[in-house]
């Protein structure tokens, strides 16, 4: 389940410190970078009841690392639609919108 808060949703509050607010889709390229980056999000983790992401899985990701991401032409896709408006104040609209596709 994805979120900050594991509900399935984009949406942040207190204690949100990664600001888990753009809703994107995983692709080989930016599960790759984001493990090069530091953030394994394909391996498995058992201990905390994370199965890994594969390509084509919806994530919640942390705002900044999208931007990051993007800044380094490995952005994934995004679903405006699911993403939360506080994201907008660390990327732009047009931005997001770039690599926007349908839920």
């Amino acid at each position: 389940m994805t979120g900050f808060y594991r509900d399935g949703y984009c949406r942040t509050g207190p204690g949100d410190y990664g600001l888990h607010t753009v809703c994107a889709v995983m692709t080989e390229e930016f599960l790759k970078f984001s493990k090069a980056m530091g953030n394994d999000l394909s391996t498995p983790r058992p201990d905390m009841a994370f199965q890994g992401l594969q390509p084509g899985d919806k994530w919640c990701l942390c705002v900044e690392r999208w931007k990051e991401a993007y800044d380094a032409g490995m952005a994934p896709p995004v679903v405006l639609e699911s993403t939360h408006t506080s994201a907008l104040e660390f990327v732009s609209r047009e931005e997001l919108a770039q690599h926007a596709i349908d839920a």
